[in-house]
């Protein structure tokens, strides 16, 4: 199984969106994909259901792909706060075995995050546990005009110092027609001061929240290094 976990060095980075990029790349490929979300917050209500913001987007790209999520609630607040005001709490036993559950129904297996190595979910309990506790490879994804190189650095090394294996870096929301220096010469910034490699860059693209599926799979396809990502090789990918 091709597994990996994304999250975003600041919120709104296009986490979701990568994720969903991703997802669907992959699902047109071929591989039976699934996005797992352990805990989501700022549930919708359509229809007497209560709906994963998140999710739903992700079947919007593609309804062929499986989405799970372990916690929803309604709050837009942090996931601790969140599940405090409905009275719950976040086990890392219900992630870990929901998890572990459906991991080999699929070929290839994403796992969206909040926005954050250091988020909480509980007392001493935070994001980056959760990549632990599931032994997945880590994404990062950032955008130029949300983060600084400082932040991106600094969570870089807090991955180091947590032995988070980080596959790269995506920079997603990119203005190309910048004349900034300090967001053309990032990518490789990132390079030179991290030595982590960054396995795409995606431009900024206006009302991406209603890209048609195929276009979206193309800009995947045009700016990220998918065999990279999956640390595999794609035979439709070499044709």
């Amino acid at each position: 199984m091709l597994g990996l976990f994304l999250t975003g060095v600041r919120p709104n980075s296009g986490k979701t969106f990568v994720t969903t990029g991703l997802a669907a790349t992959m699902q047109s490929l071929g591989y039976s994909t699934c996005v797992y979300k352990p805990v989501e917050t700022g549930a919708l209500e359509k229809d007497g259901y209560i709906l994963a913001p998140d999710l739903v987007y992700v079947r919007s790209a593609d309804k062929n792909i499986t989405t799970y999520c372990s916690y929803l609630f309604k709050s837009c607040n942090l996931p601790c706060f969140a599940a405090q005001e409905e009275n719950k709490e976040i086990n890392k036993d219900v992630i870990f075995q929901d998890y572990y559950s459906i991991m080999d129904e699929f070929e290839c297996l994403l796992v969206n995050g909040v926005d954050g190595l250091s988020i909480p979910y509980g007392k001493d309990f935070y994001e980056e546990n959760i990549i632990q506790i599931l032994n997945l490879p880590l994404l990062l994804v950032a955008s130029p005009i949300k983060s600084s190189l400082s932040d991106i650095l600094m969570t870089i090394e807090h991955a180091r110092t947590k032995n988070i294996n980080l596959r790269g870096i995506i920079l997603n929301d990119c203005p190309f027609e910048s004349d900034d220096i300090n967001i053309n010469s990032l990518p490789h910034l990132i390079e030179q001061h991290a030595g982590v490699r960054v396995l795409g860059i995606i431009p900024h693209i206006p009302s991406f929240t209603r890209l048609k599926p195929e276009d979206m799979i193309a800009y995947i396809l045009a700016g990220v290094d998918i065999e990279s990502v999956f640390d595999v090789k794609i035979a439709k990918l070499s044709c």
